[in-house]
């Protein structure tokens, strides 16, 4: 009798302690909110970094597509012909605008070395700008340059590339970086400068001024001011850019703020420079209340999509694949001042490994993606892309690797 006593309160005990486990454990069909019960490190961040739990449901997640655009001619890229960085594509007059780097020299890239007046020693060094139009964003017409090279000694006399657009009360503004000798003898120093313009198409007028300064010494943005990005946001133009910076032993690339009330500035740098941690170019665009960031390569947070909901302080909104370089986004509400940004579906952007070294030279691409609150395609949000053998194979050992393995193997043999 005592034995039954004491087997059936330990029996309800049992069950009790099942019951509450079962109660705890996280359910079968993934919660679109967030469960009371206590949760790890990991499904926290699911739920409070992401705008959805699920990539699907994330509206600052997509996969990337790509199309070649036609309409072109790269010289059988022979490497004398390049374009790349382009601007954001903007539509007016019935058609889209882009703007871009482009070089057209007597033969490739041979670096800094072996430049000339004529022999480029980068795919950016003896540039000009160009642009051109399209009505399906597919096939596009070159119309020729739009800011060339200025006579010496005017700043970008020796190459001006890496163009963005800003549309400010119906004026067009081009910010472009300017360099005056040959890039690589220094690394890639070289001022922001601007242009301006009624049209779209033209003329623009330089004003041959800095547009940003370089940081004092020490600083991180002492030498490099790249890649200017300019939207309107608060009732301002923020201008984000990129550095180059420490070398030791590689460069890190990080973006900065600087704003103003009018194109012309003065701007001001942001006191919490830099904002981005990653990102070799620079490609932004307003969304929602805030602004969303493409962070491609270089840093610990590369090939992500960032937001800040004041375009300062940016959060990790997702990982993403096959981002594209250089993005030069089609953002219809890039200059309007939007408190309800809706994000972006397609652009331009490059292809710097387009054939050998030896004939080094960037070709524009057009890409697709879903980062839009006015799209729903499943087919963006796929969660991976498969990739053939082959893509891996290309990234295998090189000799010095190959050869620390065999010695390595030679070694553990010796010891046996």
């Amino acid at each position: 009798m005592k034995k039954q006593q004491l087997i059936l309160p330990l029996v309800g005990l049992l069950l009790l302690v099942s019951h509450t486990a079962t109660s705890q454990s996280f359910p079968f069909k993934l919660p679109k909110e967030k469960p009371n019960q206590p949760l790890s490190a990991a499904m926290n961040r699911n739920y409070e970094n992401y705008t959805a739990p699920r990539p699907e449901d994330n509206e600052l997640y997509t996969q990337f597509k790509y199309t070649e655009i036609k309409g072109l001619d790269y010289s059988n890229h022979d490497g004398t012909i390049t374009r790349r960085d382009p601007s954001k594509v903007i539509f007016e007059n019935g058609k889209y605008y882009v703007w871009y780097t482009h070089r057209e020299t007597p033969t490739p890239p041979k670096g800094a070395k072996s430049a000339t007046e004529t022999i480029p020693s980068a795919d950016w060094d003896l540039a000009e700008i160009w642009y051109a139009t399209s009505i399906d964003g597919f096939t596009w017409e070159e119309q020729g340059v739009a800011i060339p090279r200025p006579p010496k000694p005017n700043l970008g006399h020796r190459s001006v590339a890496t163009a963005d657009i800003l549309k400010w009360k119906n004026k067009y503004y081009m910010y472009y970086q300017g360099f005056s000798e040959a890039s690589g003898l220094r690394g890639d120093d070289c001022p922001v400068l601007m242009s301006y313009a009624n049209s779209p198409d033209g003329p623009w007028t330089a004003t041959n001024t800095i547009v940003i300064p370089n940081g004092p010494k020490d600083t991180w943005d002492q030498y490099s001011i790249h890649d200017p990005y300019p939207l309107v946001y608060n009732d301002k133009i923020y201008l984000y850019y990129k550095s180059d910076f420490d070398g030791k032993p590689n460069l890190v690339r990080m973006q900065g703020l600087a704003t103003a009330d009018n194109p012309y500035g003065p701007f001001t740098k942001n006191p919490l420079n830099p904002v981005l941690t990653s990102g070799h170019e620079t490609t932004l665009f307003p969304f929602k209340e805030g602004i969303a960031a493409l962070t491609i390569r270089d840093g610990n947070e590369h090939n992500t999509i960032q937001f800040a909901k004041d375009g300062v302080n940016f959060e990790i909104a997702a990982l993403v694949e096959l981002m594209p370089a250089a993005a030069g986004p089609f953002i219809p509400d890039a200059f309007t001042n939007t408190k309800d940004g809706r994000g972006i579906t397609w652009g331009l952007s490059h292809f710097t490994n387009a054939t050998t070294w030896d004939k080094n030279h960037a070709i524009l691409v057009r890409f697709d993606c879903d980062l839009s609150q006015d799209l729903e395609d499943p087919q963006m949000k796929k969660h991976h892309v498969y990739h053939k053998p082959e893509f891996y194979y290309k990234q295998g050992l090189n000799k010095e690797q190959q050869e620390r393995i065999r010695l390595q193997n030679e070694a553990l043999q010796q010891k046996h």
